[in-house]
């Protein structure tokens, strides 16, 4: 077959831009090149390719056959027009290692020769090698669409003698694979099989190197700090860590604060509750000298810390978890802009997108709802609205962040490990059997073939129960950590699960993508992120089954909680390890907590067509254009804006009210804890979920056996606080904000539609007996960043929250009495 003959002729044209200038590489013309190879060849440099001995006709022969055959192809490479490198590609599965390599798809195995150097000392080009060298491996890896081979990876077998070429592959980034014996054309060598990919290219010094994060860049860097600059200047004034005053006597919404480190200056709005909203943009920062520096929010936590009172010898560990938040944010922003990561426009399309119609697939719009409700959670960009460092994540290396955190909006598979029974504890929901739970969460395929995994290694699977786990936790922790209870038998890995999940705002809990419909899974992850290591105990959730089934009885008994539409996602299994030897030391300690998970509903099933559901942390989120998604939602649902607040207040704040005068009984209302119902951009109900670790009974009436975990009486002041602090101060503050900020709705008619709701529940139920007066003149200040800023390792004890709380004074209620 001739070249004229092909069926896939090979016309690529390749340009690399190198130091020396731009080499081209196109394909060899036997007629018009063979001269050129041959001269090359016949250099006593080119002795390996024991081809010196051809004549000119005998190189064409060679070329030519190259040019007939689709395993192999001949290159001739061009620096400013000037032959200067030959190049032989082949595939490995076919030619040359067929029998020594096992080729994986996409391998391109090459052959390079570098046209040898002109006598003329002067003549010579320093660097040639290694600019050959870059543009070939680029060329072998490179998109056929701009003319590359298009591979996934290069290998070659250079004779193991040769140490110049070794040098010059190891610098292109290939890695010897092993030792390997290759005959061509009657020569035998032992050769150093390598293989290089695109990341060892992309990594190595001839591939020009790579960035580690490339969203770790000067214009996001900037972005970022003004951010968390506002941020910090916004709460921790709020929290009365410092006090900004007016920037001269005729300021108008400007104000400075001076530290020792320098004078901040910025532009700001102040509302009800001490509110802040800091413009970023306007942010000035000057030092003792007097001279501009950069804004810095590390700098700017360092300069405030003898007012933020964090200890010594936990600042580091505090700036970490700042730090870690900051390249989160910058990682965020990068995404907004490159336009990975929907913006609110296309937000706000998938929450008012219309119902299916009455012939069409109920599943199909399931689905539909499961991706707009994901591209929600996975968009956004803040985390906590009152915490500073809400993104720790002290654990996480940039490849495991690019894998599990929520805003990247990957998909992950749990890890299964099957525990010994007698070493575990199973709570379940009073309607729910273990064989239950597991038919319902494991297919039939997995149950079997976990079950087999366990008959090969002589054990028998009714011994043992099963444990999900999060990839990171089973790679960091079950292979080291529990080491011993691996090898002894009581833990048994089991691999993967069939389901894909993705990781929610709260991190360790994961969305089924496989099957929407099925429960959430909330895994043990020890990671050091918001004040926490984030494990799940065992022992404090034997009761959560139990605890979930009385809130959701009271709930869905409670008829005012019913016309509101509210509900409870109830945490319906937990499960635990508890056979390890950090269970018998003498004190309670985090290891006791890495390897436990539960099992919570999702609201999936329990949405009608044409309902779309959303974090209501998404009402505080604005991208990196800077348009808020409530603002967003207003406009297209064409409510006035009062009407749509209303709504809202009647499916969140409505039912809270009354669950705390009506039961005494508080959640942790904040906004990954509500999962809201919205139809045609309106919010209609909310389903309430972290019941078990957050919930609350404020009074010492009478509860089952099981419950009494939760109860935790205070007077009627403090009992208030579970709306004043965790719902004005938590989220309404910031939504009343932005709605101002926007021009939708003016604080005053926010707080006062606020207030209406709350007097509407009194005089729908005038014979509550109960003490809590939600509009009293001032309540106590309750700090969140005071918390972290104590102790970033532990921020309250769990077991005691209420004398964990910090506080600073009272605030003036925004909804007090005239």
């Amino acid at each position: 077959m001739t070249p004229e003959t092909r069926t896939t002729p090979v016309t690529s044209t390749f340009t690399a831009s190198t130091r020396l200038g731009e080499i081209v590489l196109t394909p060899v013309v036997p007629a018009r090149d063979a001269a050129t190879v041959r001269a090359w060849l016949t250099h006593p440099a080119s002795a390996a390719w024991h081809m010196g001995g051809l004549g000119v006709d005998e190189v064409r022969d060679h070329l030519a056959a190259l040019a007939a055959d689709d395993a192999q192809h001949g290159w001739l490479g061009r620096l400013d027009g000037a032959p200067v490198v030959y190049v032989e590609t082949y595939d490995p599965a076919r030619v040359l290692l067929a029998d020594v390599h096992d080729a994986a798809p996409g391998d391109v195995g090459m052959h390079l020769l570098v046209a040898p150097p002109p006598d003329d000392l002067a003549a010579r080009r320093r660097g040639l090698t290694d600019a050959v060298m870059s543009a070939v491996v680029g060329f072998c890896l490179a998109d056929p669409a701009v003319g590359g081979r298009g591979g996934a990876r290069v290998v070659v077998e250079p004779d193991v003698a040769n140490a110049p070429i070794a040098a010059k592959n190891a610098a292109a980034g290939f890695r010897v694979l092993r030792e390997v014996e290759v005959t061509d054309d009657g020569h035998t060598k032992t050769a150093a099989l390598s293989v290089c990919t695109r990341a060892d290219f992309a990594a190595s010094p001839l591939g020009g190197g790579v960035s580690a994060a490339p969203h770790l860049r000067g214009d996001l860097a900037e972005a970022a700090h003004r951010h968390l600059a506002a941020k910090a200047l916004a709460e921790l004034a709020h929290e009365r860590l410092f006090a900004p005053v007016p920037d001269g006597p005729e300021s108008v919404g400007r104000y400075r604060l001076d530290l020792d480190g320098g004078t901040y200056t910025f532009a700001a709005r102040t509302f009800a509750l001490e509110h802040w909203v800091v413009d970023p943009a306007s942010i000035a920062r000057t030092g003792p000298d007097g001279h501009d520096r950069p804004v810095d929010v590390l700098d700017l936590v360092v300069d405030l810390q003898p007012r933020l009172g964090i200890p010594d010898d936990l600042l580091a560990v505090y700036l970490e978890e700042l730090s870690s938040t900051l390249a989160a944010a910058m990682a965020k922003r990068d995404r907004e802009l490159s336009g990975t990561t929907p913006d609110v426009a296309s937000l706000v399309a998938g929450l008012t997108a219309p119902g299916a119609g009455p012939g069409d697939d109920p599943g199909v719009e399931r689905r539909r709802t499961a991706e707009s409700y994901q591209a929600v959670e996975g968009a956004m960009s803040e985390g906590h609205p009152g915490f500073l460092a809400n993104n720790g994540r002290i654990g996480f290396s940039l490849p495991d962040y690019e894998r599990y955190a929520p805003e990247r909006g990957g998909r992950l598979r749990l890890q299964w490990v099957a525990a010994r029974r007698e070493h575990t504890h199973l709570a379940l929901a009073a309607d729910l059997s273990e064989a239950g739970l597991y038919e319902a969460e494991l297919s039939g395929a997995e149950r079997a073939a976990f079950a087999g995994r366990l008959g090969a290694r002589g054990l028998d699977p009714a011994d043992y129960r099963y444990l999900p786990v999060h990839p990171w936790q089973a790679e960091h922790r079950l292979p080291v950590t529990f080491a011993a209870d691996v090898a002894r038998g009581d833990l048994v890995p089991l691999g993967p699960g069939a389901d894909e999940y993705t990781p929610q705002q709260s991190i360790r809990t994961m969305f089924n993508r496989t099957r929407p419909g099925r429960h959430y899974v909330k895994v043990a992850l020890a990671i050091q992120n918001m004040g926490f290591l984030r494990g799940l105990s065992p022992a404090y959730m034997r009761a959560t089954p139990a605890i979930n089934d009385w809130v959701a009885a009271l709930v869905d008994g409670d008829e005012t909680l019913r016309t509101a539409g509210f509900g409870v996602l109830r945490e319906l299994a937990a499960v635990g390890y508890t056979g390890d030897v950090y269970h018998r030391t003498p004190r309670p300690n985090p290891h006791r907590k890495m390897l436990a998970a539960l099992w919570r509903e999702s609201p999936l099933p329990r949405t009608a067509p044409g309902e779309r559901l959303a974090t209501m942390a998404s009402l505080l989120h604005r991208d990196a254009s800077g348009t808020a998604l409530a603002t967003e939602l207003v406009r297209a649902s064409g409510l006035g804006a009062e009407a749509w607040v209303q709504a809202y207040l009647d499916a969140y704040l409505y039912p809270l009210v009354h669950c705390l005068r009506a039961h005494d009984l508080a959640f942790m209302p904040h906004g990954e804890n509500l999962v809201l119902v919205l139809r045609d951009g309106v919010v209609r109900r909310a389903f309430m979920k972290d019941i078990g670790e957050e919930v609350a009974v404020l009074s010492d009436r009478a509860l089952p056996e099981r419950v009494v975990r939760v109860a935790a009486p205070v007077d009627d002041a403090e009992a208030a606080l579970a709306i004043f602090t965790d719902v004005f101060d938590g989220v309404l503050r910031h939504l009343a904000g932005i709605l101002a900020v926007d021009g939708v709705l003016r604080e005053d008619r926010f707080w006062a539609l606020v207030a209406e709701t709350i007097d509407r529940h009194h005089a729908e139920h005038p014979d509550l007996a109960s003490g809590v007066d939600l509009r009293a003149a001032r309540f106590a200040h309750s700090c969140l960043n005071r918390l972290q800023l104590r102790n970033t390792l532990q921020m309250v004890d769990l077991a005691d929250q209420s004398s964990s709380l910090l506080y600073a004074g009272t605030l003036a209620n925004p909804v007090a009495r005239p």
